[in-house]
């Protein structure tokens, strides 16, 4: 009886451990896409036409967003610069972050923050629920 018991939860350790193993392993997915949000801090020793020099110069329209990538939103946040959401698969992160390197610095200093929606788990919770769209 006690080298069943042995043997039983032996035999339940193996099969979670193959389970949680699987588990893992399909949730990492080429496809799966993410939301970064970008802060385009904007320098303020340089006024607006000097900022946009620079980014023309260096090739940020051509450039940003990369390939691959989407534009979720971009908004001007005032009295800070820029916030851009893009939505890319984790693949595509590297180029986003070299698409800023080569192209936003000098003009903006960078934040950049993996972000995703908490909306849908909070709106039945909200007295007022109501969500704009742009």
């Amino acid at each position: 009886m006690k080298y069943a018991l042995i043997l039983g939860l032996f035999l339940i350790q193996f099969t979670a451990y193959s389970q949680s193993k699987e588990t893992k392993t399909d949730s990492i997915k080429s496809s799966d896409k993410l939301l970064l949000t970008i802060f385009l801090k904007h320098d303020q020793s340089m006024n607006l036409h000097e900022i946009e020099k620079i980014r023309t110069e260096q090739g940020f329209y051509e450039n940003f967003p990369p390939e691959g990538t989407s534009i979720v939103n971009w908004f001007v946040v005032m009295g800070l610069g820029q916030m851009v959401v893009l939505e890319l698969p984790a693949s595509k992160l590297a180029a986003v972050n070299l698409a800023i390197e080569r192209t936003a610095w000098k003009a903006f200093k960078s934040e950049i923050y993996p972000t995703y929606n908490l909306f849908p788990i909070v709106k039945d919770k909200l007295k007022n629920n109501a969500k704009v769209s742009y």
